[in-house]
């Protein structure tokens, strides 16, 4: 499918002059993060939704009866391409790890699913992570993760196998006590929910009680969640309600819709759906749409269509729209003017189609605002960062901000999919290959050396 570029633009324009309305509402509101939903709230911010589609409509009746001839050179409907393995070290998917805090403990390390259908992970410890002893802290060399296999589907630290159980190491909603939302666990351990097909979590450094939280897509297509509800991503919150006791596996009512291809848990809950619409519910930002509520746990339509691609990490969100890549988020500082900036999608200028994109936990904002960043793979396998390039991370060789995206250097072929960790990024090759570049204090970078950075990607030495 394709769009014209007049017609993105005056999208962009008409959602924003939306959102411009419901900005000063989240600039009064955007300290509570668990405010209760009355009826009458529940009914007021019943045509959020309907506004906000309501503007892009008449965007594209303004676009005019000869739009259709401006055609759009960025609108593409691609994917990441597959991987081909070269040889047996080899990996098929690749994520980034969560850890329970920041700094030390936060999202400093990665896992990739290998062609034998096992895990393999690497970097930071401290919350469990690597699923090795907890004496190991941190590690430069990537190993299998003790008692997975023919694991088909991986999601930061935890993974579903062929007969749809699940399986979650490290620091997270597991369901191991029916009092305690988050549990750490140095070992793979099995997660009771019903057969399912995807799983995906969130455990919030320095707030777990409002972010541990777990969803997956249940064997008959059903989505259900469980943890705490402080976003109100469980269950539509009560005004008495707890913030840090967990509840139980509670299925969601979804709207009717097309069939759901996947999942994403970060301070809302985002499903993607077959026909390329994006549901979000929880807090507020990152919904990516207007409402009223903070939280929202209404499922409704993000704003976009077209949706390829989705990652999710926290409070930030980055999506593939028709090859074009829309961010959109909050930082901590939820009150300052950066964060209510990106509370609606914005557009990333890229120069061609995108098939895969990659975000940081903590939200989104411009390279000279906010530390958060994020990375785009092309069509033609190139990949673009943009952001904090303290360490190097955004790929071109330096440590200079970038003002614009840039191209990372030195990749020896094209890539499928990336992941942004802090100060560190890795990218799977269609080769099956993984390259990291950026900071390895942790040993993010996998090539079996600590402590010392690369500013041009290396290769990671899968198992």
């Amino acid at each position: 499918m394709r769009i014209t570029k007049r017609l993105l633009e005056h999208r962009a324009r008409s959602a924003f002059a939306v959102g411009a309305s419901a900005l000063a509402v989240l600039a009064a509101a955007a300290s509570c993060t668990t405010t209760s939903v009355t009826t009458e709230e529940a009914s007021d911010a019943s045509v959020d939704a309907e506004v906000h589609e309501a503007a892009i409509a008449d965007g594209a009746a303004d676009a005019g009866p000869d739009a259709a001839d401006d055609v759009d050179p960025m609108s593409s409907d691609a994917g990441p391409p597959p991987v081909q393995c070269e040889d047996a070290a080899c990996a098929k998917s690749l994520v980034l790890t969560y850890g329970s805090a920041r700094g030390a403990d936060g999202s400093h390390g990665f896992c990739a699913l290998l062609d034998d259908a096992t895990v393999a992970c690497w970097g930071v410890n401290g919350s469990g992570q690597l699923a090795r002893d907890r004496a190991v802290t941190r590690s430069a060399v990537p190993a299998r993760v003790d008692g997975l296999e023919n694991i088909v589907r991986l999601s930061h630290t935890c993974a579903i196998d062929k007969d749809g159980a699940a399986w979650c190491w490290g620091t997270g909603p597991f369901l191991q006590s029916s009092t305690v939302a988050s549990s750490t666990v140095w070992r793979a351990v099995n997660v009771d929910i019903p057969t399912a097909t995807h799983v995906d979590f969130l455990v919030q450094g320095g707030r777990a009680p409002f972010g541990a939280v777990g969803c997956a897509i249940l064997a008959d297509n059903q989505v259900a969640c469980w943890g705490v509800n402080g976003n109100g991503q469980v269950h539509p919150p009560a005004l008495d309600e707890s913030a840090t006791v967990p509840n139980p596996v509670t299925m969601i009512d979804l709207p009717e819709g097309a069939p759901i291809q996947d999942i994403f848990v970060g301070k809302a809950t985002f499903v993607l759906r077959t026909d390329g619409t994006l549901l979000s519910w929880g807090a507020n930002p990152p919904l990516g749409r207007v409402s009223s509520l903070f939280p929202d746990p209404r499922p409704k339509p993000v704003a976009l269509t077209g949706i390829s691609y989705v990652d999710v990490e926290a409070g930030s969100v980055c999506v593939v729209a028709k090859g074009a890549v829309h961010c959109w988020g909050t930082t901590d500082a939820a009150a300052s003017a950066p964060a209510r900036q990106y509370a609606l999608p914005q557009r990333i200028n890229l120069p061609e189609p995108a098939v895969s994109v990659a975000t940081s936990p903590g939200g989104y904002g411009g390279p000279a605002s906010n530390p958060q960043r994020g990375c785009a793979v092309m069509l033609s396998g190139d990949v673009y960062c943009w952001g904090s390039n303290t360490s190097g991370q955004a790929g071109d060789g330096t440590r200079e901000p970038p003002a614009d995206p840039v191209k990372v250097k030195g990749l020896p072929a094209p890539a499928s999919i990336v992941r942004t960790a802090a100060l560190a990024t890795c990218a799977l090759l269609t080769t099956g290959k993984v390259y990291c570049w950026g900071e390895n204090g942790f040993g993010e970078l996998g090539n079996g050396l600590l402590q010392e950075p690369s500013l041009e990607p290396v290769e990671v030495l899968l198992p």
